[in-house]
């Protein structure tokens, strides 16, 4: 089986520390049910466009944004399927977390859901690599990471699962446990090509089945694109001949206290100045309503005109959504003059 080389250092247990501390608030914040699913919406277009950047797909962060939403985007055929393939193993997570024992079977099936009709021999989507494969500098042909041979690969795959199984794994800290998983998966590199993608999702799936982000808030990928530099030389430094991760796992908890600080100011920002939210608990209002609150947190008031240009509705329109909010107690009206605004209450 398995065994991971690392140990506990300051700066870990540092990072494991704020990490606890950010996501006990994010999940205590009386958050707004509907931002919620603002929030997961935008963690999830954010990893499918940070993971897939990494490997070089040119798509902006709006043009996956856009796929997302369904819309129609021009761009190169093997793009837009390499985001809509990561999206869909995103949406897929709760899934995949169920199935335990989780087996290659169900590894094979991520690999699969990420690289198809985007591979250069499609019969290496979904299947362990059959052939020597490198990392390398496309440009100067060096070669940064020589993966082990193409026989161990069965076997690795079956030691790494019986690890992934097994009840050790629920005494180590679910964020050291992604980083564990993400690095192995990389290290033995067991597909043809899409074996980062794999293990950024396998990685994503850990902390979602510990319990870690059962909401879905928060996208690691972006700390990992954000210095893509870094991220590489983090994987690199391991020694592979003794496999002491303790470095990456430095790394690793670095960009988890990163990512998750993000989400914890987001979420005290979108929350603090609702009073309504202190005294009642949380409270549903529609995507359009949720915007208007944002707009006001964003300016401190906003008007009708405002709100006539944001959602392109009559004056009736915007009466109807403002007085919701209104008896919901969330905003009140301001007169200024002959204009009229509204502020939170």
């Amino acid at each position: 089986m398995f065994k991971p080389n690392f140990r506990y250092t300051d700066k870990m247990v540092n990072n494991l520390t704020q990490i606890a501390v950010a996501r006990e608030v994010i999940l205590n914040s009386p958050l707004i049910p509907k931002w919620e699913v603002t929030l997961r919406r935008e963690a999830i277009i954010r990893s499918a466009h940070s993971s897939t950047a990494i490997e070089g797909n040119p798509l902006s962060l709006e043009q996956v944004s856009d796929l997302a939403a369904g819309r129609e985007i021009t761009v190169r055929r093997k793009d837009r399927q390499e985001v809509l393939n990561y999206l869909e193993a995103l949406e897929r997570i709760s899934e995949f977390a169920q199935r335990s024992p989780f087996k290659s079977e169900d590894l094979l099936e991520v690999h699969k859901t990420v690289t198809k009709e985007t591979l250069e021999n499609p019969e290496d989507e979904g299947i362990f690599r059959n052939r020597q494969v490198f990392v390398g500098n496309r440009i100067s042909g060096e070669v940064i990471f020589m993966p082990p041979p193409t026989e161990q690969v069965h076997q690795l795959m079956n030691e790494f699962l019986e690890w992934f199984n097994s009840t050790a794994v629920s005494e180590i800290d679910p964020v050291i446990e992604a980083g564990l998983t993400h690095y192995e998966l990389v290290r033995i590199h067991p597909f043809i090509d899409g074996n980062g993608r794999a293990a950024r999702v396998i990685a994503t799936l850990v902390l979602y089945k510990r319990g870690f982000d059962t909401k879905r808030f928060f996208a690691l990928d972006d700390y990992y694109d954000q210095d893509r530099r870094g991220y590489y030389a983090a994987l690199k430094s391991v020694d592979q001949s003794t496999l002491d991760l303790t470095g990456w796992l430095e790394y690793f908890t670095d960009g988890v206290a990163v990512s998750i600080k993000a989400v914890k100011d987001k979420v005290i920002g979108l929350s603090k100045d609702i009073k309504l939210l202190k005294e009642k608990g949380q409270i549903a209002l529609t995507e359009r309503q949720m915007k208007i609150v944002e707009k006001i947190i964003e300016k401190g008031a906003i008007t009708n005109r405002e709100m006539r240009e944001m959602f392109g509705l009559s004056d009736e329109g915007i009466r109807k959504e403002i007085s919701k909010l209104v008896k919901l107690r969330v905003v009140k009206r301001k007169s200024k003059g002959r204009s009229i605004s509204y502020v939170l209450v």
